[in-house]
């Protein structure tokens, strides 16, 4: 029996081997395998940790190291960790896809001297344009406040840019923030990376001749247009060639047509009329599928006006555009919008010791335009600050889709030019019972084929003419049509006349996202990798707590959590109690 025992132990083993053997040789192939051929699955809800096709095209094109520093180490704020953790994926993802990707996290301020902290936080706000937060964090002892950069900078082949992770337009923090700015990370770096690779940059071009903005007035969004495209400013003059260039088809013929010099143009905040020519022109440059973005107002008031007089009147303004946006499926109103949800403007009010001083009051004029479309171009964006606007209508054109992209609060109101405007306004309570039109439009997005404003109405022998080349129909095209001019204007720094950040209101120290607006905007309109619909992509839902109904319901809420479940384990006691006497009572 001894032999067979041995013999039955010796086979075992020889089996056991067999088998760590084989399991062996399984792991090997599957890491061979797994080497040459990648895989990753996502099981998260919103495809958190995929990346997008246009993120991988755009990755495919590096063939050199880019760096990223992500500037979130230390001693963060839970908030911000998550941030940084975030982020330290994301990037973990672009290097699945691309060994090119490197990436660092530093600490800004992990150095003993104070004055070389102070040095460093100087050359990254003014050298490499990052934004810091400044945040308030409670202690034993009272309070400290925290710088944190919430930026990164990326570097390919000798070319750095600042790369904001943290999309905010004041210093104060909260979840819907962060939650905005996860959401973001992948177009936000992602649009870096194209930033760095670009080489044949679209033509854009500001037209002027009609009273539209100066270049030092819209300095600010012309910088930031510049990291995309070259930017121009051009006068129609009723020049065929402004727009276009003649085209011939081939050496020896005398057989031209035309073609768009520019993607887009920009029409911003004229205030004298188009000529026929310059409208023809424009018509045109639309018909062989060039974007416009129009920046209209209808009714002119300035608030230059009210610094030397405490009212003005606003009237309606004459721009001969009306029967063109109208053929392509607009129409401006001839009114001024009032909002409750506005920006404040220093105005003088008298203390009671009878000292003038001066104190933020809303100004009704200037509404705070907070995006509610979940389109591309305005998804989870910032508060937008408006000046004097109107409202916009949509026509019912056929082959033409209309988006609305912005629109005022649900507290508004229209009143028809010409309109008496007058600062008393700031003192008084507004009556709510007039701000009574809720959501009206003030920026349209139109897609599609459009017909030629100018469709017979030019002369047959100018139409007829093969060296004209008159379109009466778009091939397919866009437009967006914004009914506030200011909105693309930067303010001007007093002391020095210099521009400052498109968005930036310096009464009350506010950033709002006014430039991102517009560059989404030209963005959209000139797009064809698929960039801005990054902006979307992506929806990660957080469980925010409403805290207006936790502070009026507090007590409640209180009882609810604390005394409720304490009255239960009571009222369980008892009824226990109860039904353990009257068994043994029974007994």
């Amino acid at each position: 029996m001894e032999p067979l025992k041995t013999m039955k132990h010796k086979n075992t083993k020889q089996q056991h081997l067999k088998e760590l053997i084989r399991s062996l040789i399984i792991i090997i192939f599957i890491n061979i395998i797994s080497y040459y051929l990648f895989l990753r699955i996502d099981l998260t809800e919103g495809k958190r940790y995929s990346l997008s096709k246009t993120t991988k095209v755009i990755l495919n094109q590096i063939d050199d190291i880019v760096t990223f520093t992500v500037y979130l180490e230390g001693d963060l704020p839970a908030g911000f960790k998550k941030l940084r953790n975030e982020t330290k994926e994301l990037l973990d993802e672009y290097r699945a896809y691309n060994k090119n990707i490197e990436y660092k996290f530093v600490n800004p301020s992990s150095d003993n001297d104070p004055q070389t902290i102070k040095n460093l936080y100087k050359q990254l706000i003014e050298n490499k344009k990052l934004i810091p937060i400044y945040i308030t964090i409670p202690t034993k002892t009272g309070k400290t406040q925290q710088i944190i950069f919430p930026a990164a900078t990326a570097f390919y082949k000798n070319k750095e840019i600042p790369i904001q992770l943290l999309n905010m337009q004041t210093n104060t923090f909260d979840e819907e923030i962060l939650n905005n700015s996860i959401q973001l990370l992948e177009y936000n770096i992602t649009n870096a990376l194209y930033k760095l690779i670009s080489k044949n940059k679209p033509k854009i071009a500001f037209v002027e001749g009609h009273g539209e903005l100066s270049a030092i007035e819209t300095a600010s969004i012309t910088n930031s247009l510049q990291e995309y495209y070259e930017v121009e400013r051009v006068k129609l003059n009723g020049k065929l060639n402004s727009l276009a260039q003649r085209v011939y088809k081939n050496k020896d013929s005398s057989i031209s047509h035309f073609i768009n010099k520019y993607q887009v143009i920009i029409i911003a905040k004229p205030d004298s009329a188009f000529n026929r020519w310059d409208k023809y022109l424009i018509d045109q440059f639309i018909m062989r599928g060039g974007k416009v973005l129009w920046l209209i107002d209808p009714v002119y008031a300035n608030m230059d006006s009210l610094r030397v007089s405490p009212q003005t009147i606003a009237f309606n303004l004459d721009l001969n555009i009306d029967d063109m946006l109208f053929k392509y499926g607009v129409r401006l109103g001839n009114n001024l919008i009032m909002d409750l949800d506005a920006l404040p403007i220093p105005a003088p009010v008298i203390s009671i010791g009878g000292e003038k001083k001066y104190a933020n009051l809303p100004w009704y004029y200037s509404p705070i335009i907070r995006p509610k479309s979940k389109h591309p171009i305005v998804n989870n964006l910032n508060a937008i600050k408006t000046e004097f606007i109107s409202s916009i209508d949509t026509i019912g054109i056929k082959n033409v889709k209309k988006t609305i992209l912005l629109t005022t609060s649900k507290y508004s109101r229209k009143i028809n030019a010409p309109v008496n405007i007058n600062l008393r306004i700031l003192y008084r309570k507004p009556d709510e019972k007039l701000f009574n039109n809720p959501y009206l439009p003030i920026a349209v997005l139109l897609e599609g084929t459009f017909n030629s404003a100018f469709k017979n109405l030019i002369p047959p022998e100018l139409s007829n003419n093969p060296d004209f080349n008159f379109i009466e129909q778009s091939q397919y095209t866009s437009m967006i049509v914004i009914s506030d001019g200011d909105i693309i204007k930067n303010q001007i720094r007093f002391s020095d006349g210099q521009p400052l950040p498109l968005g930036y209101d310096k009464w009350t120290g506010q950033t709002f996202g006014n430039n991102e607006f517009i560059l989404n905007c030209i963005n959209y309109l000139t797009d064809n990798s698929g960039l801005i619909l990054l902006r979307s992509s992506k929806t990660f839902k957080l469980r925010l707590l409403d805290t207006l109904k936790i502070t009026k319901n507090q007590l409640y809420i209180q009882i609810l959590n604390v005394a409720l479940p304490v009255l239960i384990i009571i009222i369980a006691g008892i009824i226990q109690n109860f039904i353990r006497k009257y068994k043994y009572q029974k007994h």
